[in-house]
């Protein structure tokens, strides 16, 4: 394909992709490649992460294309008339494609990285306000995995501590999905709830907090981890309800990185080797998350303090009963009505005007 003069100086980029997407289809048709399982389904991998951005750019290119064709014809002195005014019919449609396709080729570079996870972990834990804080993060919990529903992903509890009352003290959720890291990217921070609590007798508002953090779910060889020598374990006997089994067999699993001094507990399974597989699950979406954390903050500070860092201090939204109302703080916007948010998990609104306002921050940095 042709580059234009017309194209934005981000387009060579997309070139280059395309470019790579060419190589590697090509070494997929040679036999020693197919012969390698472990090779193919790398390439394979690699080729289908492209193709999400090269069918756009193709039809685009084709868009564009037609659009010259039809222009030479209206520039041409020597047309045909008929010819003429079915090109002058079929211009608008057809800028308007192409505008279209090129917005959405500028979307889709800027934010392949993050399109391209498919799984996600999704931990939730109360905060200040004791059982009224855990009876919020109950309604966390259930409002993503209703949104997740909704969007048809899989959703599966990896640890959940409950409260007293029914609250969630913490709960750590694995969502799969096309593009699931974009779906919950917006949430991790500071989650706040101002209402009167079931346990408060005199009728008085208070405010508690919960906190979200939203972890990609990396694959393994992302993670550059010897789990003999980089991560210690310790074994332990699990404590809590569950029977014989699993206070008295060591089936508790606590992962340490002395690196990052990053741990993770696992102990609601009575096999310790389900237990073990869990926490090192989470244990590298947490390296996957801390690394990530680590590069954005040299080279793109500026633009996640404006949309949220999905820093667990960092207040994102508050969730207003007596005024039926739900603020996000990044946007300075409200929505009401928290039934539909909270229990329907329709807080499309607010995901939608973020990815928006990310979208523009990314294309200016371009």
């Amino acid at each position: 394909m042709v580059a234009s003069a017309n194209d934005p100086p981000w387009m060579a980029r997309v070139e280059e992709m395309a470019q790579r997407g060419a190589e590697v289809a090509a070494k997929m048709n040679q036999p020693e490649v197919a012969a390698s399982g472990a090779l193919m389904v790398k390439l394979a991998h690699e080729h289908g992460q492209l193709e999400k951005t090269l069918k756009t750019y193709r039809e685009y290119r084709a868009a564009t294309d037609q659009l010259n064709e039809l222009q030479q014809i209206l520039a041409d002195p020597e047309s045909d008339a008929d010819l003429r005014e079915l090109a002058e019919a079929e211009l608008p449609e057809l800028e308007q494609r192409r505008e279209l396709l090129l917005r959405a080729l500028q979307e889709r570079l800027v934010t392949s990285d993050e399109g391209s996870i498919n799984s996600i972990i999704l931990e939730i834990r109360a905060g200040t306000g004791g059982e009224e804080a855990a009876l919020f993060a109950r309604e966390l919990l259930d409002m993503y995995l209703a949104y997740a529903a909704r969007k048809g992903f899989k959703s599966e509890t990896l640890s959940l501590s409950s409260s007293d009352l029914g609250g969630v003290k913490e709960a750590i959720v694995n969502i799969i999905g096309p593009e699931a890291y974009m779906h919950y990217r917006f949430e991790g921070g500071g989650h706040r709830v101002q209402r009167v609590p079931q346990t408060e007798s005199q009728g008085r508002i208070h405010t508690s907090a919960a906190t979200v953090a939203v972890l990609p779910e990396p694959e393994e060889v992302e993670i550059d981890i010897n789990w003999d020598t980089d991560v210690v374990e310790h074994v332990s006997r699990a404590g809590g309800p569950g029977g014989q089994n699993v206070n008295k067999v060591s089936s508790a699993i606590r992962l340490e990185h002395p690196e990052t001094g990053i741990t993770v507990s696992m102990r609601d399974d009575k096999s310790q080797h389900k237990n073990r597989a869990k926490a090192r699950r989470i244990m590298l979406s947490r390296l996957y998350e801390h690394h990530q954390r680590v590069q954005r903050q040299k080279i793109d500070s500026d633009r996640r303090s404006m949309v949220g860092s999905g820093d667990r201090s960092e207040r994102i939204r508050t969730y207003n009963f007596p005024q039926n109302r739900c603020t996000d703080h990044r946007l300075n916007k409200d929505v009401f009505g928290l039934e539909r948010i909270l229990v329907g998990g329709e807080f499309d609104e607010f995901l939608a005007e973020l990815h928006e306002r990310d979208l523009r921050l990314r294309l200016e940095a371009l």
